[in-house]
């Protein structure tokens, strides 16, 4: 009974926050992914090496959705739940190993955009030989660039929550990450390197798109450094959370279930239909109201009300 307690309480111990975690993850990946941490930690087996695993099982994945036969298609479809249990597993065992990198998660982002190229591109590859325009491949393009918005935008609305609620280290600003870049060399050492110059880059695109958020959190800097107010802190996470479930729908699981549905009704074009008119909905909606929000808590510091 202790053993098994224990076991949950480790479990537990390998989450970022119940405030940011969906309910799949938490009933189905995060307990499958804690089992494959535990095994690939026995084995000396690092959460790079998982996460490049995964990789090649959801690219794999997304070359079967090419096909037209379901049975096909669902072999894609296991193989991309695998993936993603695999990518669960990664990032649980650095924390369980206390092994988190800025390299390890620029790898895992990058493995997870290479997953979502091979499917859009598999599936436009199959639309055309269902008959569809060859102007099929400038809706694919455009829906591919709105959905790494999608997910960079939830991504750092989900550590932006964190970073109120529990000082979220991975939250950092590109400033600091071109500071670290101009004394890295290439040649010396190339992957931490690449890794601070990717995350440079992919922050910046984040900042740029939210710039309200960055004068409320540029003013939280100056006032309190990393001593935010607990009423304050409070505050957010009351209308910061329930934002949390909009910022899931726009990663994975949501996306893969439509993704699935469209593959069992043999109509891959609903799926892209879903990504550019739901989704792109969901996000717009999440940035007016983060970038309200920000506003209001910026106006509340301004006035010293915390």
């Amino acid at each position: 009974m202790n053993f098994k307690i224990m076991e949950k309480q480790t479990l537990q111990s390998t989450l970022k926050s119940a405030d940011t975690e969906e309910w799949i993850d938490i009933v189905f990946y995060r307990p499958i992914g804690y089992q494959m941490a535990i095994w690939a930690k026995k084995l000396h087996i690092t959460p790079n090496q998982i996460t490049v695993t995964s990789m090649f099982i959801g690219i794999a994945a997304g070359i079967l959705f090419y096909y037209e036969l379901l049975w096909v298609n669902v072999i894609g479809m296991l193989l991309l739940i695998l993936a993603n249990s695999m990518d669960s597993a990664d990032g649980q065992l650095a924390r369980m190993t206390n092994k988190c990198t800025q390299f390890g998660r620029v790898l895992d982002g990058f493995c997870g955009d290479l997953w979502f190229i091979s499917i859009n591109f598999m599936l436009a590859f199959r639309l055309m030989n269902e008959g569809y325009s060859i102007y099929t491949w400038i809706f694919l393009f455009l829906n591919g660039y709105l959905h790494t918005k999608q997910a960079s935008l939830a991504d750092y609305y989900r550590n932006f929550h964190l970073l109120i609620i529990n000082k979220n280290k991975e939250f950092v600003q590109s400033k600091v990450q071109k500071e670290k870049y101009k004394i890295l060399s290439w040649r010396k050492d190339f992957l931490n390197t690449f890794s601070v110059y990717m995350y440079g880059n992919y922050t910046f695109a984040q900042e740029k798109s939210t710039p309200h958020l960055q004068q409320f959190y540029n003013l939280l800097r100056i006032k309190y450094v990393d001593n935010i107010p607990q009423k304050l802190t409070d505050e957010f996470r009351l209308v910061s959370k329930p934002l949390m479930k909009y910022c899931n729908i726009l990663t994975f699981n949501t996306r893969v279930i439509a993704l699935f549905v469209a593959l069992f009704l043999g109509m891959p074009i609903l799926y892209f239909i879903f990504e550019f008119t739901v989704l792109n909905a969901i996000l717009l909606y999440l940035w007016l109201k983060h970038e309200r929000i920000s506003e209001h808590f910026y106006s509340k510091l301004f006035r010293n009300e915390f």
